[in-house]
């Protein structure tokens, strides 16, 4: 797993406790990303040992992320809100947070989530 996929893959470690909680099935879609980027064992244990604490979006730092990177994490930021099967008013709040901390210009932002959004929601029974 290169470093520019391990930094996103990080970045959503605080969407994962945006609610309050860290769930299960937010767990398993971060595992399932560490498997499809061909994250090693190391990699995993960082991860796992990161998530063990409640992060927040001050703990996403730019400096590792492109801004294709940005964009990619906030795509997939907004699939992991619908982890559980639904997104709840604190994760959708936390996307548009997340999206001025990315730095992505507002018009876009709107745009990548809402396309996320419709793609998370066709297809929940896969998440």
């Amino acid at each position: 797993m290169q470093d520019e996929e391990f930094a996103v893959v990080r970045g959503l470690v605080p969407v994962a406790w945006a609610d309050g909680t860290f769930a299960d099935k937010e767990r398993e879609m971060l595992e399932a990303l560490l498997e499809a980027y061909g994250a090693t064992d190391a990699q995993k244990t960082q991860l796992r040992d990161y998530a063990k604490e409640k992060r927040t979006l001050d703990d996403i730092d730019l400096q590792e992320l492109s801004a294709g990177d940005r964009r990619v994490l906030l795509q997939t930021a907004v699939l992991l809100t619908y982890a559980d099967g639904n997104q709840d008013a604190a994760e959708s709040a936390f996307l548009g947070e997340l999206a001025k901390k990315l730095r992505i210009p507002d018009d876009e932002a709107k745009a990548v989530i809402a396309s996320a959004d419709e793609r998370a929601k066709k297809n929940t029974s896969l998440l």
